[in-house]
């Protein structure tokens, strides 16, 4: 489907979209850009990537203020750089995949998440094949290496991008919607809906990220596919290493030969790839998000709209 092709409405949800924004309607009280943030040394993370079954080795690296995060493919002649920017997102099944001057790097959602909820701004991401190791299909390792390198405050402002109207991109079965805020920061309900005939079933979850909440209520929540998903996968070559052991496969009494660490991990994780997701503005975002069986297409496809239309404070805006 083509962005045109898509449900894209400003106004409440359940009622006609009005064009007019509500800029000034809400209570909210603004607070001032907190500072970038870096790291104070490098970290390493390794494992096997879940598609092509290669070892991989990826280093965090301090960067500059205004650096923003670049992954560096340091297995390529002159060592290719790729913006983490939706800009340079391509669309492809069930991972997040970035694109620049011919070089790309597959599965960036979990470092994403990781270093956009602990609030690492400027980093430099090399790794050394095309994608990011699945480790146990979390974000887990990351947290524990950017905790174990820790984070550096910079002397410089991290812009905001502030929801000023609601937003919403999708159609009636999937979509995911933006509106202003109502304390400072991110917040967000995911409606996750796999029906009932099966072990995954239907879980919301409600939280307002912050560093913390992200650190023990999301970043140990892993992929998850049904049985006869990874089956299928099998069929056709791909994710040939990955095991029962290193991402949830539900079959039709639940994980197999494996454990749930919530209740609810699945929409957990969803929700951990939707910060992952967002963190590809390259801001500080400010607004509510409601996202019902959202993925990463509809996910990217919000955050173009939101840098078109949200207000940036506290940074020129940027552009690709």
């Amino acid at each position: 489907m083509r962005f045109e092709d898509l449900n894209f409405t400003r106004g409440r949800h359940g009622s006609p979209p009005t064009g007019k924004p509500v800029r000034g309607k809400s209570a909210f009280h603004l607070m001032p850009p907190r500072n970038q943030q870096t790291l104070t040394h490098p970290a390493l993370v390794t494992g096997a990537g879940y598609w092509s079954g290669r070892d991989v080795r990826v280093e965090l690296h301090p960067a500059p203020i205004d650096a923003g995060v670049t992954f560096i493919r340091t297995d390529l002649a002159k060592s290719a750089r790729i913006p983490a920017h939706v800009s340079h997102r391509i669309e492809t099944p069930r991972r997040t995949v970035l694109k620049h001057q011919g070089a790309t790097v597959e599965m960036v959602e979990h470092v994403m998440a990781a270093l956009a909820a602990l609030r690492v701004d400027n980093c430099e991401i090399r790794v050394d094949q095309p994608e990011l190791p699945g480790c146990d299909g979390s974000s887990l390792a990351y947290v524990e290496a950017i905790d174990g390198a820790g984070i550096a405050k910079q002397a410089a402002a991290k812009a905001q991008l502030v929801v000023r109207e609601v937003v919403r991109v999708g159609d009636d079965n999937a979509w995911i919607e933006a509106s202003p805020p109502s304390h400072q920061g991110l917040s967000f309900k995911y409606h996750l809906d796999y029906g009932q005939d099966n072990a995954i079933g239907r879980q919301t979850l409600s939280l307002d990220v912050t560093p913390d909440v992200f650190r023990q209520e999301l970043a140990s929540s892993r992929t998850f596919l049904l049985k006869s998903e990874a089956d299928w996968l099998r069929s056709q070559g791909l994710a040939s290493k990955a095991t029962v052991k290193d991402l949830l496969i539900f079959g039709d009494e639940g994980p197999i030969d494996n454990e749930l660490r919530f209740p609810d991990e699945c929409v957990r994780h969803k929700a951990l790839d939707l910060i992952g997701d967002l963190a590809l503005g390259g801001y500080d975002l400010v607004g509510h998000f409601v996202a019902h069986k959202t993925g990463h297409r509809l996910n990217a496809e919000l955050l173009r709209v939101l840098l078109q239309e949200g207000e940036v404070v506290g940074h020129r805006r940027r552009t690709a």
